[in-house]
């Protein structure tokens, strides 16, 4: 796969995650937020057992054990990451959780580096912080709501997103094995839910039966599918500019707020806009007409 392609699965996957947080939001009218993530990945996790077994017994040889701790490691992100979101969308208010959720494009540079110690490179730098920026007139409008629990935990989920995106492209260079990857992080967060759920929602299951569509769509679309091509497309690009790309999905998610909540976009949130694509463009466009002069100045 080239690297057009790649990024292109990740700008769908943008979409895909884009549109998903109306059905989050959705999700949480109708089931307690832990428990919606433990059926929402237990579904997920179904999904893709088939392929999974089909693509071990496939393969020419077995995971090491490094590739299986990363694979823990990064299951355990997810978990993290989906619990505290969801339990977020409860309180945080949809302003500040634009902004906020697209915090971890800014940090993915720093967990590689802490990971791979690869050099950051000045280019993505500037483009996070351009992409952040954009994401805070998206979101926010130029001025956060008042702060809630749910924006804190927002912020101690970008730093399990942060980490998710780099591990996950640490495995696939390791070995190229997404169907399993995928279903490891939905079986541990789908366990890790469910104790979560148990403990601090109650043993009492909610009816899942009024949030099909909602669960439908985050554990097919934006789970079983939009993970896997997740995997896929970093095995061809690195975590920072998969990170950048997938900065994207803010963008998407304003689109969706406008069709199903008719919410406009403000003169700054259209700059928001404007400000994330210029980032993606600069990642994408820069290499390819700077060539060899990015280069010499360090990027």
């Amino acid at each position: 796969m080239t690297r057009l392609r790649a990024d292109a699965l990740l700008l769908l996957i943008a979409v895909i995650w884009g549109t998903a947080f109306v059905f989050q939001k959705a999700g949480n009218a109708d089931m307690t937020p832990l428990w919606f993530v433990a059926v929402r990945f237990a579904i997920s996790a179904t999904a893709l057992a088939g392929p999974a077994l089909v693509e071990r017994r496939r393969a020419t040889q077995p995971l090491s054990r490094a590739s299986l701790g990363i694979a823990a490691a990064l299951g355990a992100c997810l978990a993290v990451g989906a619990c505290l979101q969801q339990t977020a969308l409860v309180t945080a208010t949809a302003t500040n959780a634009g902004f906020l959720t697209a915090l971890y494009v800014v940090l993915v540079p720093f967990t590689s580096w802490l990971l791979t110690r690869q050099r950051i490179r000045r280019t993505i730098v500037l483009a996070s912080l351009m992409a952040v920026a954009g994401a805070y007139l998206l979101g926010a409008h130029g001025a956060l709501a008042s702060w809630t629990v749910g924006d804190t935990l927002l912020i101690v989920s970008d730093i399990a997103w942060a980490f998710a995106i780099s591990l996950a492209s640490i495995f696939m260079m390791r070995a190229n094995r997404p169907y399993f990857m995928a279903f490891v992080q939905f079986a541990i967060t789908a366990v890790v839910g469910l104790v979560a759920a148990l403990v601090l929602e109650g043993t009492t299951v909610p009816n899942p039966l009024p949030a099909l569509a909602a669960l439908f769509y985050t554990a097919i679309l934006s789970g079983a599918i939009a993970y896997t091509l997740q995997l896929v497309a970093q095995r061809h690009t690195t975590a920072p500019e998969a990170a950048l790309i997938m900065s994207l999905e803010s963008v998407f998610a304003a689109v969706a707020a406008a069709i199903w909540f008719g919410e406009r976009l403000t003169p700054l949130g259209v700059l928001g806009c404007v400000l994330i694509l210029l980032a993606v463009v600069a990642v994408e466009v820069g290499p390819l007409v700077l060539g060899k002069r990015l280069d010499r100045f360090g990027r």
